[in-house]
């Protein structure tokens, strides 16, 4: 049977690629050449296996040419915001180049202007005395060159005011923007900390920070000039609040050691090896080391709690405890106040521990948070400073 079929195969091709003869003359002599059937057939197959080849190359490259991946339109979206921030930039050189133009030589009106936003500026940088890393963030440049004329000093001024302001708007965004991330770590809504209803304090008066004309005529500047003092200024302003808040949380480390013998949440009991919920932070170490209070506060608890052995807990206001347990010593004494980083007990094994290390809560409205979440604000918080 396969023979036959074999057979039937066979007599098809040659049917289909018939012996061919052909007669070439050249000089008076005729030459001639046989075409067999295995010829044709293997001739046929490379012709085709080079079309194939040819329309893989060229489907691929089709493909490559009509997909965009996800990094490339990531590329093109960052490539086109800078584009419109360059242009954005440039439109208010040439707005400004534009002044100085049709100002036709007037220097008074423009130094009245330079010196009017130099008041604008100085009222905001002043805001800015003691954060840290400000002063070289806003540092003033020297825009004045030797041999320049009025008009080409004043135009660089203004320059050098919008390279000012640029870099106000950013450093405070940037650090109001890394706080409520800090925030957002701990499990905290970071506009409980920041108040709008007063508006923004610029060198005494209160403006409203939806009305930037009611500032710019305080000011005596431009509108669009006192939009980005206005900006500036209440991102500075939330940016206050939340490191001022940021520094009342318990966001610091109880001990030096950095060490956990165990987390907070569902564990293994030490004593009944049962599942059980974990409350706090148990944090390894010798008899004796010092436990520091993680936020300012006022103590509200000395003594022996049932389990917890002795006990210090800090009330740090707004509905934020901490607890400090298994002490071998306390240190402070009920109704005293404390700062960060002071000692207030010393490590021990009291109550239901099975050797010595501190056991650490921190309360939200008379609930247990996990304080892991607290501490790694705290570190994102040090790096922000």
């Amino acid at each position: 049977m396969a023979i036959t079929r074999f057979k039937r195969i066979r007599q098809s091709l040659e049917e289909l690629f018939p012996e061919r003869h052909l007669y070439v003359r050249s000089g008076g002599e005729m030459r001639g050449y046989v075409f067999s059937t295995g010829k044709q057939l293997m001739c046929a197959t490379g012709v085709a296996a080079a079309a194939l080849w040819m329309g893989v190359c060229t489907a691929a490259m089709l493909i490559n040419v009509l997909s965009v991946s996800s990094t490339d339109q990531m590329v093109i979206k960052q490539k086109a915001y800078y584009e419109r921030l360059n242009a954005d930039r440039q439109a208010r050189l040439n707005s400004a180049v534009a002044q100085l133009s049709a100002s036709s030589g007037s220097l008074d009106e423009l130094a009245s202007s330079v010196e009017k936003r130099h008041a604008a500026l100085a009222l905001l940088v002043s805001d800015f005395k003691g954060v840290p890393g400000a002063a070289q963030a806003l540092q003033v440049g020297k825009p004045h060159v030797l041999g320049a004329s009025p008009v080409e000093r004043i135009q660089a001024t203004r320059m050098d005011q919008e390279r000012l302001i640029d870099a106000a708007e950013t450093f405070a965004k940037s650090r109001a923007e890394r706080l409520r991330l800090a925030m957002r770590m701990a499990g905290l809504d970071a506009g409980a900390f920041t108040s709008r209803d007063g508006g923004s304090s610029l060198g005494g008066p209160l403006i409203e920070a939806k009305d930037p004309r009611a500032l710019a005529a305080v000011l005596d500047v431009d509108e669009d000039f006192a939009g980005r003092i206005q900006h500036a200024a209440t991102d500075m302003s939330d940016m206050r609040q939340l490191s001022a808040a940021s520094q009342q949380l318990p966001f610091y480390r109880p001990t030096n050691n950095p060490a956990l013998s165990s987390s907070y949440g569902v564990r293994f009991d030490p004593f009944t090896h049962r599942p059980a919920f974990h409350s706090g932070l148990d944090f390894p170490g010798a008899f004796y080391t010092p436990i520091m209070a993680t936020a300012p506060g006022v103590v509200s608890y000395v003594g022996v709690r049932s389990g917890y052995g002795n006990v210090v807990e800090i009330d740090h206001g707004a509905g934020f405890k901490t607890r400090y347990a298994h002490l071998q010593a306390a240190s402070v004494r009920v109704g005293q106040r404390v700062a960060i980083g002071q000692r207030i007990a010393a490590m021990g094994s009291t109550g239901r521990s099975t050797g010595p290390h501190l056991h650490y809560e921190v309360w939200v409205n008379g609930r247990a948070q996990n304080p892991n979440r607290f501490l790694k604000a705290g570190e994102y918080v040090q790096q922000a400073s």
